[in-house]
């Protein structure tokens, strides 16, 4: 119990606006300066999803990572980059013919999901395993477009995080390794409380804990009211944390998030207050085996 406590913020996530917070950030510039915020106040990883700056509208335009990464690594703060590549998977049924999705379906070709891990090579990207009723809608992840993804991703040479929102999930994650396609140390996430996935409680968490393969390294995290009762219960089992208004918007009850930082200093001192470390970004990196990176700082980045 004596490993340094990884801290994930989740900046904005891939749901639309729901104009409870105004402070989820939106544009690069401000998805990039609540990362570095994010990083001060004890965060080790940003988790990153883009919105389209005007709408608000999540987005998988490739430029607005670009720009979200590019600022993040030009202010040289340390923290690891981890990009999604959950956008692309989400499928709804049209109603006159259930074969065709919907307009509103999001669902894209594997490629289009890992482009951005392609050319940008963070240090870390999501990978989701499992497909499953994900509030209204499907979200699709076959087991054949998730070994495409995972070979993708270990070729680009970036350490892949296996969210999991289920116990079916962790078995085929193991199946993913016992293929070769995913390096040593593993990386879960536990995903716990979204409609329709495992809910968020003690008993769930240590179940799905203790169906991770030897020497996984593992995170967990609840959504809404769960998520610090579900940080306090991921250090007392041995694992790392995530917090951020991607998955919350609240610092407390009836008391909305200022910003990321908030929810990351609330994380820190329960963290502390279980007698545990808090990982910096350099402790994160030995913890997961991760190759330093060798970052220009002359990167182009549009706007001020």
């Amino acid at each position: 119990m004596s490993k340094p406590v990884i801290l994930t913020c989740a900046l904005t996530g891939g749901a639309a606006l729901s104009g409870k917070n105004p402070a989820v950030p939106v544009t690069p510039a401000d998805i990039a300066r609540q990362a570095v915020d994010a990083a001060k106040a004890g965060a080790a990883i940003a988790h990153i999803h883009v919105r389209d700056p005007e709408s608000g509208a999540p987005s998988m335009r490739l430029e607005l990572y670009k720009e979200v990464v590019e600022r993040i690594r030009q202010a040289d703060c340390g923290i690891l980059i981890n990009l999604t590549t959950g956008p692309g998977a989400r499928f709804i049924p049209g109603r006159d013919e259930p074969r065709i999705g919907d307009p509103t379906s999001t669902l894209a070709l594997w490629p289009k999901r890992v482009e951005h891990i392609e050319a940008l090579k963070p240090d870390i990207c999501s990978l989701d395993v499992g497909s499953m009723n994900f509030g209204q809608h499907v979200f699709i992840n076959t087991p054949a477009d998730l070994a495409k993804m995972a070979e993708a991703i270990r070729k680009a040479g970036v350490k892949p995080e296996m969210e999991t929102f289920e116990l079916g999930h962790v078995r085929l994650a193991k199946h993913l390794i016992e293929q070769g396609l995913i390096e040593a140390p593993p990386l879960f996430q536990i995903c716990l409380g979204i409609p329709w996935g495992a809910p968020a409680t003690p008993e769930v968490m240590m179940a799905m804990r203790d169906e991770l393969p030897e020497g996984a390294e593992w995170a967990a995290f609840g959504i809404g009211a769960t998520q610090f009762p579900m940080v306090a219960q991921a250090v007392l089992l041995g694992g790392h944390v995530r917090v951020g208004l991607e998955d919350n918007l609240y610092l407390r009850r009836g008391v909305p998030a200022p910003h990321n930082a908030a929810l990351v200093e609330r994380a820190v001192a329960i963290i502390e207050q279980l007698d545990r470390k808090v990982a910096t970004p350099e402790d994160a990196r030995e913890i997961l085996r991760l190759v330093p990176r060798s970052i220009g700082r002359a990167a182009s980045v549009t706007g001020g």
